[in-house]
């Protein structure tokens, strides 16, 4: 399950919209977008591949992933890795793509850089955390107390607990700096950044969202440092071949919280908007 999985349950529908990249066409009425599965049937172009194929990778725009059939287009799929499980495989499109997108395109991320990760242990700061280690970087988590351990489990080099610090406020100055939960000011993330530095909106808050869209542009063009939103993480098989790498080597894990069955999709988003998920939350068929 991924944040647009949610939201339409606890965002107004114009957020909705915008997160759906969908401001004036019908919002789909199956929810999910990521997936993992065997191919059952081609249509007469596909040439990559054929059924029987193990494959992971996003729905089509108008077709949902929670159901027991899903499509899409050849270019939102790619091969499986053949040592990871349809679990892990299903939590990667998106949030991988949100994490890889933002650190790479927007925050042109450098091996030895000082990189922040705001909301380590969730689906998409997970993610980036260790997407930001293969890239060899030098990762600092911010995460609750109970995550402190996950953190360290996904390879993080320093830890703050942010209910006992504010990293804004600490000294310390990162090169790159990626939210992908909660908030702080803008100015909070612009201090807390090296000269030249970028922070990296990805997610959180609503007025953190929109701070980064309208002020991020103006305050960018003031001094070195850039203040970007990621903006919509776009599909893409050539990230989805390069996250399947990662992947098979190790070098991303994902965290899967809790499994459901897709008759219980419905508790699942609950469990998403009660609790703070560790990682992902994963619908089997």
């Amino acid at each position: 399950m991924n944040f647009i999985d949610w939201v339409r349950f606890a965002a107004p529908t114009i957020l909705v919209r915008l997160a759906d990249g969908r401001l004036l066409n019908s919002i789909n009425a199956i929810l999910g977008v990521g997936l993992a599965g065997r191919v059952e049937a081609v249509g007469a172009s596909v040439k990559q591949f054929r059924p029987g194929d193990e494959v992971f990778g996003l729905a089509a725009v108008t077709a949902g992933t929670f159901a027991e059939y899903a499509c899409t287009a050849e270019r939102n799929l790619a091969l499986k890795p053949a040592s990871v499980s349809f679990e892990a495989a299903a939590a990667i499109p998106n949030a991988g793509f949100v994490a890889l997108q933002g650190l790479r395109d927007k925050g042109s991320i450098q091996p030895g850089q000082k990189v922040l990760i705001y909301g380590a242990s969730g689906g998409v700061g997970g993610f980036a955390l260790q997407i930001a280690k293969a890239f060899g970087a030098e990762v600092t988590a911010v995460c609750s107390p109970r995550n402190l351990g996950l953190a360290r489990s996904m390879g993080a080099d320093h830890f703050v607990d942010y209910t006992q610090a504010n990293f804004t406020q600490t000294g310390e100055r990162y090169d790159l700096i990626a939210a992908a939960n909660g908030y702080h000011s803008i100015m909070g993330y612009r201090r807390a950044l090296s000269p030249g530095g970028t922070y990296v909106m990805l997610g959180g808050s609503l007025a953190q969202i929109l701070q980064a869209l309208l002020c991020g542009p103006w305050l960018s063009r003031v001094g070195t440092k850039k203040l970007v939103p990621l903006g919509r993480a776009r599909s893409n098989q050539d990230d989805l071949v390069f996250l399947g790498e990662l992947l098979q080597a190790g070098q991303v894990v994902p965290v899967i919280d809790k499994c459901y069955p897709l008759s219980a999709v419905a508790e699942a988003i609950q469990y998403l908007l009660d609790v703070h998920a560790q990682g992902k939350v994963v619908i089997t068929v």
